[in-house]
């Protein structure tokens, strides 16, 4: 069992619930260690990411966490930062506000270059999936999906994020309809990405949240994607992506199993000396 979680959202951001809360029922889930990764500011109007003028605050109270449960549970400070060409942030900028343990790189907006304008891929909604796409993309899949992989790997070689979260997220919608993930095309996309990851020592986050949340039916990446990063010598983090406390170690059990079934061997752990390795058994 996994007995941590490395990627939460609390109030600051687009959690729904206050930072003690996820400290006090992990330590009731007999986690060791939590890390607090709520969305970092973007240079645009939005209701999911930390309000600029709190980012102060936010650190401020992982700090406080840190050392009110000292002693009782390891709390690391990180952000997930969204990367969209020419309109987010540099990393280094936030990694400069704090002394930061590591960072999660993700991409939930899809920029095109084009036309400058930018997709939706993540939330609950299918219809604004497709209408992005429709809209932005002028319905090509393949155009969309080639800019989502393609920004990632930007992602990896300007920003080097430790993590890059929900690799094959752009998936989620799509449910089969308009390409197959099992489509060279597609494949060939993932790999060259994860080539990218391995040349910049990042780590592959395998994220729950789609199947707990029943927003989809594989895991963010598949557990083959996660064989393919593992035979290359990526790192595999396993996380929830916890939006509330009880999320914190959402579907680990049936996860655990389907990594192991695949032929993952081991997953690391953020510690007060860095990362570690876990051996599956």
């Amino acid at each position: 069992m996994i007995y941590s979680n490395f990627h939460t959202h609390s109030l600051y951001s687009d959690g729904k619930a206050e930072m003690k809360e996820y400290c006090n029922k992990a330590i009731e889930l007999g986690f060791h260690s939590l890390g607090f990764s709520d969305h970092a500011p973007v240079k645009l109007d939005n209701s999911f990411s930390i309000p600029f003028e709190k980012l102060t605050e936010y650190f401020q109270e992982v700090k406080l966490m840190k050392e009110t449960y000292q002693g009782k549970l390891n709390i690391f400070t990180s952000l997930e930062a969204d990367f969209i060409p020419e309109v987010s942030y540099d990393f280094d900028f936030f990694r400069n506000q704090a002394d930061m343990d590591y960072m999660i790189g993700s991409i939930h907006l899809v920029y095109n270059k084009t036309n400058e304008r930018m997709w939706f891929i993540d939330g609950g909604d299918q219809q604004v999936w497709d209408k992005g796409l429709t809209e932005i993309f002028d319905g090509d899949i393949k155009k969309g999906v080639q800019c989502f992989y393609e920004q990632n790997m930007q992602m990896i070689e300007e920003q080097n994020p430790e993590v890059v979260g929900h690799l094959d997220k752009i998936k989620m919608h799509n449910k089969e309809r308009l390409f197959s993930t099992n489509d060279k095309w597609y494949t060939d996309l993932v790999e060259a990405c994860l080539t990218s990851m391995k040349k910049y020592d990042a780590i592959l986050e395998v994220n729950t949240r789609g199947l707990y949340k029943g927003r989809c039916k594989e895991l963010f990446p598949s557990p083959e994607i996660a064989l393919m990063a593992q035979k290359m010598g990526i790192p595999i983090l396993l996380s929830s992506d916890a939006h509330h406390p009880d999320e914190l170690n959402g579907a680990y059990d049936s996860v655990i199993d389907t990594l192991k079934a695949t032929g993952i061997k081991e997953l690391v752990e953020y510690s007060h000396t860095g990362w570690k390795s876990n051996i599956l058994v």
